[in-house]
């Protein structure tokens, strides 16, 4: 399954991949449910524009987490752990 160009591509860029995907489920929903409403070539467009903005400003969101868990484990990694087995207590028992 990996070897099809379009599934290395999206291996290589998630984040696009994903903006691609939600864009067009998005547009789709978008499309289906407001076609009966009337809407001008301009209202059309501005409405796909957004849909599409909102679409990536969502993966950007989603993002976060990633690079948040990406940090945590660099940060943690580089920490050294204290071994619980030699540790000494920090407060005196009066």
């Amino acid at each position: 399954m990996q070897n099809f160009p379009l599934v290395k591509w999206a291996i290589h860029h998630p984040r696009l991949a994903a903006w691609i995907v939600l864009s067009v489920g998005m547009v789709t929903m978008l499309v289906i449910e407001a076609q009966d409403v009337g809407l001008q070539p301009s209202q059309w467009i501005a409405l796909v524009i957004a849909t599409v903005l909102v679409a990536g400003l969502c993966i950007w969101i989603i993002s976060w987490e990633d690079e948040t868990d990406t940090t945590a484990e660099t940060t943690d990694a580089s920490k050294p752990t204290a071994n619980m087995a030699t540790a000494t207590p920090t407060e005196d028992k009066a």
